[in-house]
């Protein structure tokens, strides 16, 4: 068990925040509390799950703080399909795109959607192959691979 889990503050919909991530990724779970609110109860305080065995808590503290992208996940992804699928799965029911990979779910908390071919094809040694497919993501919101590709090959 980690001895650091990053603590969440919501207003009110940690535990909606959980569904949609344990939805969404394997090896994921509702950990706290084990079953939703009730139409119309008030919140649980405190909503514990896992995200890809990423233990993450979630407190319903209040409006006094805002999630902001100071704080984002990083996913490791492997492929169109998989960034496809999980950039749908966010940004649905008002989730937000950015740039760069980058979007926020519905319930502000951003996320990096970063495909593996991404970061093989950035660290190519041959600089300016590398700068290309830099200079493509630049231009992107949800990262398309095959554009990268592209660019990699000039």
């Amino acid at each position: 068990m980690s001895k650091i889990t990053p603590c969440l503050w919501f207003d009110g919909t940690a535990e909606k925040a959980a569904l949609l991530h344990t939805s969404l990724f394997e090896n994921s779970r509702l950990i706290s509390p084990s079953s939703p609110t009730p139409e119309g109860g008030h919140p649980p305080m405190m909503v514990e799950w896992e995200i890809n065995g990423q233990r993450v808590l979630g407190l319903n503290g209040g409006p006094h703080y805002k999630l902001n992208p100071a704080f984002s996940f990083m996913v490791s992804v492997d492929g169109q399909d998989e960034v496809d699928r999980l950039w749908a799965g966010l940004t649905a029911n008002g989730g937000k795109e950015s740039m760069c990979g980058w979007l926020e779910d519905p319930y502000g908390i951003s996320f990096q959607i970063v495909p593996v071919q991404l970061m093989r094809l950035m660290s190519d040694p041959d600089q300016d192959k590398a700068g290309r497919v830099r200079d493509a993501m630049f231009k992107m919101k949800k990262i398309i691979v095959a554009d990268l590709e592209a660019a990699h090959r000039g």
